[in-house]
């Protein structure tokens, strides 16, 4: 994949000579890796609660209650506060190991802090496949959940810093895509682990996420570490060597400077959380926030975490159930790779709109069949039916794939300036995985009370967030970090008024807006 050099995005911004080498990919690819390791944990556990070997010796009074069809509703059969907390503890864990995961990424650079996330999800995974009790099984979610954390917060960073300016879109979202594979890894291993005799298929499910969690820590030995780090750190010769290296010439010097001086005027602010509530900073705190709180309210975590359970509860049978959610998982995986393709092509507004009014009618349309067909002691729904939900299953999958997946956090990732990327970054993450905490907490609950209804209730939000995109998100396609704000907010019908503070480090902020750097965020160096 190597080419000629090639300038940054149509439309202005500063030209820096660069290649697409081999090691620029390699190291993206080895990265990505943490989404991997992210993916599988989210869909092992679904899989594994709906084993009856799993459930009858962790959650015995789950485990009744699929058994006791006389007093069961279909819609509560799984409705268990312990089940839940299996699921969520891993993303309260991540959030609360994202603000020390913050500081080893600045401190020690984003390649010791993928190592650390790689360590977390070994040890995670060893815990989980050998559980004998429940409170092994929570320590081990508890491991996973801080790998979570800390990659979360280092991959993402490590991609957009390293990658090329013109493929800086598609870079940043494989690590979606490295998600979506580890889903359907985790629902392979399911199917094939529920039908092994003998009671410890989940143990092997369990286990085998230490292959990514591997992946991640052998590629965290390998790669190279960022330039924005090492320069960050005062490693400047180590970070110029390796800038000449990722951009394949020895024309460096302008961005090597940018880079510099970047880093020069970040250490300036001294307060980037006080600096991120300041006027002209709450578009961009508002709009990333909004988008991780809408990401989750979509209801895709409910699916991803519980489909095999879902499809247990709407009547499919073990098997035809895994492996549904197989189907969903493959829908996942080939949809994530239009928006690696499309998105800096069409934009994210584009993605973002038509994606809303797809997943918006596959959930209506899900809802009307349950409502009308599967009742709370019904056997089951009948076979057209049953694929006809498996279908609006894979087209609401397959619209959030290409959108609300990747672009919640590529967004974000390209709008803060650079004095509050830190701060942004932090709040981005931790606001996620509050909701994802949220969500794997109550769904179980809410399907229960809600019934059908649930879906009504994630369309509605899907179509509020959908006005949101619409009125107040702007287009980023093809803007250089350092002119968002001129060149986005300012023009922005809404957000422009915003715009006119010049309160304290006003100067900071127009100096970071002429020599930031294009080639990625920098999440958490200017902590």
């Amino acid at each position: 994949m190597t080419g000629g050099g090639f300038s940054g995005p149509p439309g202005g911004g500063t030209e820096f000579e660069a290649k697409i080498t081999p090691i620029v990919i390699i190291s993206c690819i080895m990265a990505a890796t943490g989404g991997l390791m992210f993916g599988y944990d989210v869909g092992v556990s679904g899989g594994v609660t709906s084993m009856p070997d799993f459930l009858k010796k962790f959650f015995p009074v789950v485990y009744r209650k699929t058994l006791d069809e006389d007093i069961n509703s279909n819609y509560c059969k799984y409705d268990n506060q312990g089940l839940q907390l299996f699921t969520s503890s891993l993303y309260l864990a991540g959030l609360t190991s994202t603000f020390f995961a913050s500081y080893t990424t600045r401190r020690l650079g984003r390649r010791l802090t993928m190592l650390i996330a790689g360590v977390f999800f070994i040890i995670g995974t060893i815990f989980n496949a050998a559980a004998q009790d429940l409170a092994m099984l929570i320590i081990g979610r508890i491991m996973l959940g801080c790998g979570v954390g800390f990659a979360n917060q280092a991959v993402p960073l490590f991609l957009s810093e390293i990658a090329p300016t013109r493929i800086r879109g598609a870079l940043n979202i494989l690590f979606q895509l490295n998600v979506t594979l580890g889903i359907l890894f985790a629902n392979l291993v399911n199917y094939g682990t529920a039908k092994i005799d003998g009671g410890w298929g989940w143990r092997l499910s369990l286990g085998l996420a230490g292959i990514p969690a591997g992946l991640l820590t052998l590629g965290s030995l390998i790669v190279v570490d960022t330039p924005n780090s090492l320069i960050e750190r005062g490693r400047l010769e180590e970070g110029k060597a390796v800038l000449r290296k990722i951009r394949g010439t020895d024309n460096i010097e302008p961005e090597f400077l940018e880079l510099v001086e970047a880093s020069r005027v970040a250490k300036e602010v001294k307060h980037p959380f006080r600096n991120l509530l300041k006027r002209r900073n709450r578009p961009q705190l508002i709009i990333a926030s909004a988008l991780q709180i809408f990401q989750q309210f979509t209801g895709i975590n409910a699916i991803m975490f519980y489909a095999p359970v879902l499809f247990s509860t709407l009547g499919f049978g073990s098997d035809a159930s895994l492996y549904s959610s197989v189907i969903t998982g493959a829908v996942n995986v080939l949809s994530t790779l239009v928006s690696v393709y499309s998105v800096d092509k069409v934009g994210r507004r584009l993605l973002l709109l038509e994606a809303g009014v797809q997943m918006f009618l596959s959930q209506v349309v899900i809802a009307i069949i349950l409502g009308i067909k599967l009742k709370d002691h019904s056997d089951d729904l009948q076979k057209g039916f049953a694929v006809l939900v498996v279908i609006m299953v894979c087209t609401f999958v397959s619209a959030f794939a290409w959108s609300w997946g990747p672009l919640g956090w590529l967004i974000p990732s390209e709008t803060f300036p650079l004095e509050t990327r830190s701060a942004g970054q932090s709040v981005t993450v931790c606001i996620n995985l509050l909701f994802t905490f949220v969500i794997a907490q109550a769904f179980l609950s809410m399907l229960c009370h809600f019934k059908y209804g649930i879906f009504l209730f994630f369309s509605g939000w899907v179509l509020i967030m959908s006005l949101f995109v619409l009125f107040l998100l702007p287009e980023t396609k093809n803007i250089p970090i350092e002119e968002m704000t001129e060149r986005v907010w300012k023009k922005h019908w809404y957000w422009k008024r915003f715009m006119d503070d010049h309160e304290d480090g006003g100067a900071i902020t127009n100096g970071a807006k002429k020599i930031g750097h294009d080639n990625g965020f920098d999440p958490s160096s200017q902590l």
